[in-house]
């Protein structure tokens, strides 16, 4: 130990010099800061920590119980542990409140040899989102208060609140295509897979309909009838660029994008319909930071820093989920949705031109967006020029919604004004697709 040959130094310097009792002192003084590093480094590497999320997805409104099992695996004695679950300000502090904290997440504790000490803390999801919990910081020191030690003592947990889902009654969603599988009364387009009946021949009635057999035996030209259906589902573009999603609105506008968003694809899927998701977005799960656990620390500040998730993510591919109608699929899309995020990527244009291959021509394309740039129209004009079932959700203030939508109603895209909760049921009720 390096204290020892400095207390001999001292010590020796006392006896040459006479000052006996400022060398007993000094080299006392050294030894009571050594054992208290020496037990407050002990004490805190004794410590281990075991944390017991109840549910590792909700929805928003519900609350999350957490447990917390400290255990002294040593047989000294802790005067006192600091035990500090650390959950990061943005969540809790910084309007609107994501996570609402129940029950305080810092104890102060004192451990006897070989006990475990159980404790538990409980917090109200109250926005949608990827919320890392912990990890545990531990902080001790010796009772004199010469030395603090601190130690990182778990890795972190991560809870997904789900966005809700709004009840649509009267939605319909559906692509004026022949050869789907619902039947519908508009008889613009009729599925020539599916013969209904016959009639006798009319002026204008296409040749390849005449049914020859029915001709040869009445002597009267008949024409096949066949049962009009169209194909109904969509693909959900979500725009979370944030050159068009703008900081001043957030997080209420993207957060009423993707509720909006899971609010269709819960429809879909509640009547059997194909379903999918394409978005620019972030991922907040690729932002997760593995934590050292062994190091210990002399300050609060250095121990805590960087144990947040990540705040930068270079992932430029886009969000791609395909279009299917299981249960699954939606709970896949309902946890994507859930944890999106503004990014600064794919633009909404780059967005279309790079998934257009995997954007089914016979489902509805629905793109929710808060404001469509130059490039974005042009390419959403391109879209529809080239035969797709084209719908725009408008997610923007009431007194914006016409400076927004006057270019889209310009090249004849359908646009629906998404201003409010409320607005979904109330606009989302009619026709999006012909």
């Amino acid at each position: 130990m390096a204290i020892i040959p400095l207390i001999a130094v001292l010590l020796l310097f006392g006896i040459l010099t006479g000052a006996n009792f400022f060398a007993l002192g000094a080299s006392t003084f050294l030894i009571v800061i050594q054992l208290a590093k020496h037990f407050s480094n002990r004490w805190i590497e004794a410590i281990e920590v075991a944390r017991f999320v109840e549910a590792h997805e909700v929805t928003v409104g519900q609350s999350v119980g957490v447990g917390m099992k400290i255990t002294n695996r040593s047989g000294y004695w802790i005067p006192w542990m600091l035990i500090d679950e650390k959950i990061s300000k943005r969540y809790t502090k910084l309007p609107p409140v994501a996570l609402q904290i129940l029950v305080s997440t810092v104890q102060l504790l004192s451990f006897s040899p070989k006990k475990t000490t159980l404790y538990r803390y409980a917090l109200e999801t109250q926005r949608r989102g990827y919320y890392q919990l912990g990890p545990t910081l531990l902080e001790t020191g010796d009772l004199l208060g010469l030395h603090r030690s601190f130690r990182i003592a778990n890795q972190p947990d991560y809870i997904t609140v789900l966005p809700k889902l709004i009840v649509l009654e009267g939605f319909e969603v559906s692509s004026r295509r022949p050869m789907g599988d619902l039947k519908v009364e508009d008889r613009v387009l009729e599925d020539p897979t599916l013969l209904s009946g016959l009639r006798e021949y009319r002026s204008g009635d296409p040749m390849n309909r005449v049914h020859w057999k029915a001709t040869a035996r009445t002597g009267t030209l008949h024409t096949r009838v066949f049962q009009p259906t169209c194909v109904q589902g969509a693909m959900l573009l979500l725009d979370m660029h944030e050159s068009t999603n703008e900081s001043r609105n957030e997080p209420v506008r993207s957060d009423l994008a993707v509720t909006a968003a899971a609010s269709i694809a819960h429809w879909l899927y509640q009547n059997a319909e194909p379903f999918g998701l394409i978005s620019n977005g972030r991922d907040a799960a690729e932002r997760m930071r593995e934590l050292n656990k062994r190091s210990l620390y002399n300050d609060r500040s250095s121990a805590i820093a960087n144990i947040e998730m990540k705040s930068q993510n270079n992932r430029l591919s886009p969000i791609v989920l395909g279009a299917s109608r299981t249960p699954e699929h939606f709970a896949q899309l309902h946890r994507m949705l859930a944890r999106l995020e503004r990014t600064d990527g794919l633009k909404l244009d780059q967005l279309l031109i790079e998934t257009e291959s995997r954007i089914p021509k016979l489902l509805s394309l629905i793109v929710i967006a808060q404001r469509i740039d130059q490039a974005g129209l042009f390419a959403l004009e391109m879209f529809r020029r080239r035969g797709y079932a084209l719908t725009v959700l408008l997610n923007c203030h009431q007194e914006l919604y016409l400076e927004n939508a006057s270019p889209l109603i310009a090249a004849k895209i359908p646009v629906i004004p998404l201003y409010d909760q409320e607005s979904i049921t109330q606009y989302l009720q009619h026709q999006t697709a012909r």
